[in-house]
């Protein structure tokens, strides 16, 4: 199933970037592509995730790489990447 980043996903891999390049690019780098790459597990097994507990819907879903959670909803023709949040994030506030 094709997987679509919406632009508020895309500004917190941005935000994500620029906060930890300001101690090392090279691992800012390697951080946005680890949370990139988790795409393809959601493309080829989007019920693979857990169900997110602040919403309880099945079709928002959430995977975890390193510190962030990766939160997305699955449709019937495609899979949108909402957020990519830290844990420690209040995705409610």
């Amino acid at each position: 199933m094709k997987v679509h980043w919406t632009d508020t996903a895309e500004d917190h891999l941005d935000a994500i970037y620029a906060f930890i390049a300001k101690d090392s690019p090279e691992y800012a780098l390697r951080m946005v592509d680890r949370l990139t790459r988790r795409s393809r597990q959601i493309a080829d097994f989007p019920l693979s995730g857990r169900k997110v507990p602040e919403y309880e819907m099945e079709q928002i879903r959430e995977v975890i790489e390193g510190p962030y959670r990766i939160i997305y909803h699955i449709k019937p023709d495609q899979i949108d990447v909402l957020a990519v949040i830290h844990g420690s994030q209040d995705i409610l506030h």
